[in-house]
């Protein structure tokens, strides 16, 4: 009895969250037939102006994430990889480069299956043998 009792009451304690629930418009868009609109402020993607790198690692020093990775053959000779898997766009490597060569935009990028979709090379600036 005490129990039967116990499911009633909450039953009425839930009920306007319930009704609310059945008798009000979704909150979620209808993907994939209609595509997603990020707001105005949203920081999504790291994007790279090639030309303004040196390859001096401040971006990668001051990720929190370990989004970015620097592989130096030389001092001219560099690639810039980035995780977007590990990214979460909190613009810290935006305000560590002193030659603003990195930056965020509101571009939204797609969900994929396979890791590899998630690993992009910023810059590529090797020595030709």
């Amino acid at each position: 009895m005490k129990n039967l009792l116990l499911y009633i009451r909450s039953f009425f304690y839930f009920l306007p969250n319930i009704l609310e629930a059945l008798f009000s418009k979704p909150e979620t868009i209808a993907y994939p037939a209609v595509t997603h609109k990020p707001p105005a402020g949203y920081r999504g993607s790291v994007r790279i102006i090639a030309e303004n790198c040196i390859g001096c690692g401040l971006c990668v020093r001051d990720c929190p994430s370990a989004a970015l990775k620097l592989e130096k053959d030389s001092k001219q000779s560099f690639r810039l990889i980035h995780y977007r898997d590990r990214c979460t766009s909190c613009g810290q490597c935006e305000l560590s480069c002193k030659f603003n060569s990195i930056y965020l935009d509101n571009t939204y990028e797609e969900a994929f299956s396979k890791r590899k979709a998630f690993i992009e090379v910023l810059v590529n600036k090797t020595e030709n043998k």
